[in-house]
């Protein structure tokens, strides 16, 4: 059963810059595109950015430009860097496969401060 651990939130203010984790266990972590989504109050969860196995990236508009999604394989890692963050990034943020989701984790609080 594969398991999603998301880390590296906080409150940061704006302009400033945060890098978040997601460790996940299991075997197929490699072959599998990742997604970091958010979900900020009263809002639905949105696609953030994603990565395939062989580190293709996507980005939603939002953040391109500001964001940047990576992984490690060896480490069944995944992150997201975020550059000049604004107070419309303050969310919940989760990783997950970008196709067939499995359970959501509890994410991680990122809150920026105007």
């Amino acid at each position: 059963q594969v398991q999603l651990v998301e880390s590296g939130g906080g409150l940061v203010q704006a302009g400033g810059s945060l890098r978040l984790s997601c460790a996940a266990s299991g075997s197929i972590f490699s072959i599998k595109t990742m997604g970091w989504y958010r979900q900020a109050p009263g809002k639905q969860r949105e696609l953030v950015a994603s990565i395939t196995a062989g580190g293709i990236t996507y980005y939603a508009d939002s953040v391109k430009g500001r964001f940047t999604i990576s992984r490690d394989n060896a480490k069944n890692t995944v992150y997201l860097h975020g550059n000049s963050l604004k107070p419309e990034d303050t969310a919940v943020y989760y990783c997950n496969f970008r196709h067939n989701p499995i359970g959501w984790g509890q994410g991680t609080q990122v809150t920026v401060s105007s």
